[in-house]
């Protein structure tokens, strides 16, 4: 097959979209499949254009056996409200000129990441014209994200936005969510049933081992054996409600065998360095290399994955595969009847949303209890290894994506006859 794929984000990026894009596109190419990738400059989540590359003009270059053709956009230093808006608006003007030069190498299938949902208009269109499958993947629903956390406000824009998104939904061929509670969400919002698929970001356990030696970030942190690490490892943003780790880290300040390691890059960062200024129990360390990626893992005694009450099921965490596949017990903050909540609480600590006290407890319950930390961690690696294997959701997701193209091909040659 011939894939056309549109997303902001792409490898060089460790983390994130940026991650499973690439990781998606390699995986098809090594299949024997052609793709071609729209993307922009590598810049998330440290929301700085890395060296090498330059934002204001167009490239191409080809990473294991995919063509990245990358196009202008604008990168905010600070991301705020509208901001954002202008940031995602700018690379869907730019990807336009674009995707319509690849109608010509007619591609079969035109797969979009979402965010952003501006892209929408123009992978539609290519896709008609090539007569392509289109297929919508929500990794974030972007629009409910924005009203609910507050970054966009107003009653009215917000039932202009939800009208545009049902509409540009509707139109896509497969609109898929890394989770089922989001694609009964995207049925809701009026996606027929027989073209909604739930499609999890995954793990590779081929290389996520569950090594239980010492990690040598210990030496490089500084960190004693028989300290418990409690580490948050993955983009410092705004949807975590991350401050709970540093407040958290407060009322355990009288156990200095418990310390916090918060590890990544994003908007949220200065705030947290400056909310855990006097802790001598966090510690900090900038994205680590993709290399270092299980090493870091096995640092960890624990993890924590904090979410604020209003993202719920409208952002399914990619980073909870990786936590689940290391072998070490996951703390998240959910509430029950969540689909963060159903997956967790049966391979480890669910705790309710935005309370300190309650994460502190979590935390020296799993401190206190090694035979409790072993068996979580098993019960979570088990789980990713049965659920979310790379290989399995793959080739789950290729067969769809072969049967959408088919469907396609059928609806272009009865309107040919008509």
């Amino acid at each position: 097959m011939k894939v056309l794929m549109i997303s902001l984000n792409y490898a060089p990026e460790v983390t994130g979209v940026g991650k499973y894009s690439a990781e998606m596109a390699e995986w098809l190419a090594l299949r024997g499949h052609s793709v071609r990738v729209i993307t922009a400059f590598p810049y998330y989540p440290e929301w700085r254009v890395q060296s090498g590359y330059n934002p204001r003009t167009y490239m191409t270059e080809r990473i294991n056996n995919v063509s990245v053709i990358r196009v202008p956009f604008w990168c905010p230093k600070r991301p705020s409200g509208l901001k954002r808006v202008l940031h995602l608006m700018s690379f869907a003007l730019f990807a336009i000129p674009a995707a319509i030069g690849q109608i010509a190498w007619r591609p079969q299938a035109v797969w979009l990441v979402e965010p952003p949902l501006f892209v929408s208009p123009v992978a539609l269109l290519a896709a008609r014209i090539a007569s392509a499958s289109c297929w919508l993947h929500v990794q974030d629903y972007e629009v409910d994200a924005a009203f609910r956390l507050g970054i966009l406000k107003g009653q009215a824009a917000k039932r202009l936005a939800l009208r545009i998104e049902k509409w540009l939904m509707s139109r896509a061929d497969v609109v898929s969510t890394p989770s089922a509670a989001m694609t009964r969400l995207a049925v809701q919002k009026g996606v027929p049933c027989e073209k909604a698929f739930t499609f999890p970001n995954w793990v590779d356990m081929q290389h996520a081992h569950s090594d239980s030696g010492d990690s040598s970030y210990r030496a490089q942190l500084a960190i004693d054996h028989g300290v418990r690490v409690v580490l948050y490892s993955g983009n410092l943003g705004l949807k975590q409600g991350l401050e709970i780790i540093a407040e958290a880290a407060k009322l355990l300040m009288w156990r200095p065998d418990i310390m916090f390691v918060i590890c990544g890059a994003g908007p949220a960062k200065a705030f947290l360095l400056d909310k855990a200024r006097d802790l001598p129990n966090v510690k900090f360390l900038d994205l680590q290399p993709k290399d270092r990626f299980n090493e870091l893992m096995a640092l960890a005694d624990m993890h924590v994955l904090p979410q604020r009450a209003d993202a719920a099921d409208i952002v399914m965490p990619s980073k909870l595969g990786a936590m689940l596949s290391s072998n070490r017990p996951v703390i998240a903050t959910a509430n029950q009847g969540t689909e963060l909540w159903d997956v967790v609480n049966e391979v480890g600590l669910a705790i309710e949303p935005e309370s300190p006290k309650a994460l502190s407890h979590a935390i020296l319950r799993l401190a206190d209890d090694q035979p409790l930390r072993e068996r979580l961690g098993a019960l979570g690696r088990q789980y990713a290894a049965s659920n979310l294997s790379k290989e399995s959701v793959l080739l789950q997701f290729e067969a769809r994506l072969r049967s959408s193209v088919t469907a396609r091909r059928g609806v272009g040659d009865e309107a040919t006859t008509i």
